[in-house]
């Protein structure tokens, strides 16, 4: 469907009614609190929702943590494992393993396209594809402790493993996202980008933060055990895997006997082929708002990818416990369903992404302020003091980007055409999770190329792990001139403060403001 020109005109920024960024949050707070801005959002409580309305909502709920699952090993809990053994440009060749979930536009059409009718057009997919994943993370439980711990040979295969799970998540983010759209009632459609933040924070804190915790022997032994056990945890990672393989067990089993059929639009009662999808997706993409946010997402995330990928990393390096980390994590994990409730009700007015904008501001903020945690690190050790400064930065960090994360998939919800619910979320999606991910490889590269250290018994350079071991063989220390980490982090906040106030900002005020109808093919 072509969108008439006339329908597509744009008013000027000072027409729109978009208030000052500069205002601080809590005036922003108070404006979210008004009666008249509520009476103009249609999100209603949870609770005055339908029965129907409240039980779908914890269905997805459902589907969404089990997609988070691997998503949180792959993102987190097996970079930081692989950190013990690899350089910072080893792990980035193990984050193409998430690269298929910024790739699933390129198969987005087929699941939209392909379905069996009886069985229903989304569990049509969900079902196989949970119980290949339920399969598969069975098998890696048996393997995946010998590959860890070889992950100097093995990284390549590791790596083609994780990545499959993630192929098998994307995929099911397709069928999941666009059932989204059809599962909930109109009034109840915001909650689904909500019960995608529970699900997806809930999943990937518990792959990532609970997993970490537990698998520490350190923080086991100081805050769970009166006898200390050495070298063993609470759980393994065999372990874990085999629970989440239950999660995907309890999860196809909910597709399978608790819902009914997703109803096929009208499109595809008409006969839409693949090949007809491939052509919508292709029309979306040429659409020009679309060519506008896309832009957004591919630069947008760049600001913060040094911060977010490579600080906790060396926190480590420095000196931070395990057990410490952990802890840090699993005090923000309860704070981010919370963050994710909220975020989502300040997202569901007609200014959807005045969070997402006030939030990237915060953020860039908070991106130096994440630096300063390595920067002042106490060489005397981890006091209270500072333990409680890297809590507090870790869970506002977090909240920040819990912001940004609903209100851009409240927006996304808001625009999508349910026709072609999986393929058009898909897009929106993809692009938003291909702008984390390309710079990560990056940047991750950066931190060593430009780090200039040397061991103080030959001279020799000394970034990588094995220059590393090498200078220890000697009883040698490895002197750091130069730490890329800071040099890369102040390139990624320059390009982001640069994007923001050039591009970014009347962007995404101008693309809010528009009617459904410029977002239609």
């Amino acid at each position: 469907m072509k969108v008439p020109e006339t329908s597509r005109v744009l008013a000027p920024d000072e027409a729109l009614g978009m208030p000052d960024l500069t205002r601080p949050l809590d005036q922003f707070e108070l404006e979210l609190g008004d009666p008249d801005y509520a009476a103009n959002s249609a999100m209603q409580s949870l609770g005055s929702l339908s029965v129907t309305d409240r039980r779908n909502f914890y269905f997805l709920t459902l589907l969404y943590y089990a997609q988070g699952i691997p998503v949180g090993l792959t993102f987190g809990s097996i970079p930081f494992l692989l950190k013990e053994r690899l350089s910072y440009s080893e792990i980035g060749i193990f984050t193409f393993a998430s690269f298929p979930y910024s790739l699933k536009i390129l198969w987005s059409p087929v699941v939209d396209a392909f379905y069996i009718p009886k069985f229903g057009r989304r569990q049509s997919w969900i079902v196989p594809i949970q119980i290949f994943s339920f399969i598969l993370l069975l098998v890696l439980s048996k393997h995946v402790a010998y590959y860890i711990e070889n992950a100097e040979t093995k990284l390549v295969a590791l790596t083609i493993m994780f990545g499959t799970l993630v192929f098998a998540c994307a995929t099911q983010d397709i069928a999941v996202d666009g059932w989204a759209l059809t599962l909930l009632s109109k009034p109840a459609l915001p909650y689904a980008s909500t019960a995608q933040t529970i699900g997806i924070n809930g999943g990937y804190f518990t792959s990532f933060t609970v997993f970490l915790a537990l698998s520490s022997p350190e923080f086991a032994n100081k805050y769970f055990r009166k006898t200390p056990i050495p070298d063993v945890g609470l759980v393994t990672l065999s372990g874990y895997l085999q629970w989440c393989a239950f999660v995907y067990f309890i999860a196809t089993a909910a597709v399978i006997f608790l819902k009914h059929r997703d109803p096929v639009p009208s499109r595809l009662d008409q006969g839409q082929s693949v090949i007809g999808i491939y052509k919508s997706m292709i029309s979306v993409l040429k659409l020009k708002n679309m060519r506008s946010l896309t832009m957004v997402h591919l630069l947008g995330k760049l600001a913060f990818q040094a911060a977010e990928a490579v600080t906790n990393l060396k926190l480590l390096e420095k000196g931070l416990s395990k057990e410490d980390l952990a802890l840090v994590v699993l005090i923000d994990f309860p704070f981010e369903v919370i963050f994710g409730y909220y975020a989502a009700r300040w997202s569901s007015g007609p200014q959807t992404l005045r969070p997402w904008l006030i939030a990237y501001v915060l953020r860039l903020i908070f991106a130096s302020v994440s630096m300063s945690q390595v920067y002042f690190f106490p060489e005397s050790g981890v006091s209270n003091w500072f333990l409680t400064y890297v809590i507090f930065v870790h869970t506002l960090g977090s909240f920040l980007a819990t912001v940004q994360f609903v209100s851009i998939t409240a927006f996304h919800t808001k625009i999508a055409d349910p026709e072609i619910g999986g393929t058009y979320m898909t897009i929106l999606n993809t692009l938003c999770n291909l702008g984390g991910q390309w710079p990560r490889v990056i940047v991750l590269a950066g931190v060593d190329w430009f780090t200039k250290a040397y061991c103080d018994v030959n001279g020799e350079r000394c970034v990588t792990m094995e220059e590393k071991a090498a200078c220890s063989a000697l009883n040698g220390t490895c002197i750091v001139v130069r730490d890329g980490y800071y040099f890369m982090n102040f390139v990624c906040l320059g390009l982001g403060v640069f994007l923001f106030t050039t591009f970014i900002q009347k962007t995404m005020r101008r693309l809010q403001s528009l009617p459904t109808s410029a977002w239609r093919y």
